[in-house]
């Protein structure tokens, strides 16, 4: 597998993998009649109790059925209401046995953990799923550009970027063929600021990301491809 385009490509990785994460976790399930039976969340399942119905409808893009089957299928496999950092990198490298996903996985965990107290709990999980499933292109790239933004500062550098870059490769492993050289993620990100730089004072704000994402198509193209997943 060639990872050729990696440094805008990975915009949509971001999706697949996520997507693949839930499903691991039993909690796209199909959505059956019977979930409509309750008015509200059953809150009183974990301890951590999530956000009210009301509030995650308002928050989110889905459905009363929608989110009362994501949260059976959470609250099936997270009792608690809570995952950590560990059992997230766990599930990651059960993806990727050829490499190690543990720094991609902490990117991406850092990423859901908006409130950054070290555990996702449902709302982290519904709220960024609805951002990635059913939000606007522009929402999409945000929330992208902030999974790139490492230290949260509102600019992507160059040092974020081959963080970003290693750790994807780290994750691919051996499966990409020909063989990569040691050189490469730091090239991808040559060509990367290179791409999205647009004014060469060496940082990428998320107006200069947006701009080269929408104007890139394999990536406008992939902003549609999980819309129907539940």
């Amino acid at each position: 597998m060639g990872i050729q385009g990696m440094e805008l490509c990975a915009v949509a990785v971001v999706i697949l993998l996520f997507i693949a994460v839930l499903k691991q976790f039993g909690i796209l399930e199909p959505i059956s009649v019977e979930d409509g039976g309750d008015a509200e969340l059953e809150l009183s399942a974990v301890r951590h109790q999530p956000e009210g119905l009301e509030q995650l409808l308002a928050r989110t893009k889905f459905t009363k059925k929608e989110l009362q089957s994501l949260y059976r299928g959470f609250k099936n496999e997270c009792p608690s209401g809570l995952v950590d950092e560990e059992t997230f990198k766990l599930i990651y490298s059960q993806f990727f046995p050829q490499g190690d996903a543990s720094t991609y996985a902490h990117f991406l965990f850092d990423a859901f953990d908006a409130d950054r107290n070290g555990a996702l709990c449902f709302q982290d999980f519904v709220v960024g799923l609805s951002v990635l499933l059913r939000g606007t292109v522009q929402q999409k790239l945000k929330w992208a550009f902030n999974l790139y933004d490492i230290n949260k500062d509102g600019y992507i550098t160059k040092e974020e970027m081959l963080e970003i870059m290693k750790s994807i490769y780290d994750m691919m492993g051996r499966c990409t063929h020909p063989t990569l050289r040691d050189s490469a993620p730091a090239e991808h990100v040559e060509l990367f600021f290179q791409k999205m730089d647009r004014n060469g004072d060496g940082v990428v704000t998320f107006e200069e990301f947006l701009e080269t994402c929408q104007k890139d198509e394999d990536i406008m193209s992939s902003m549609q491809i999980f819309e129907n997943v539940i």
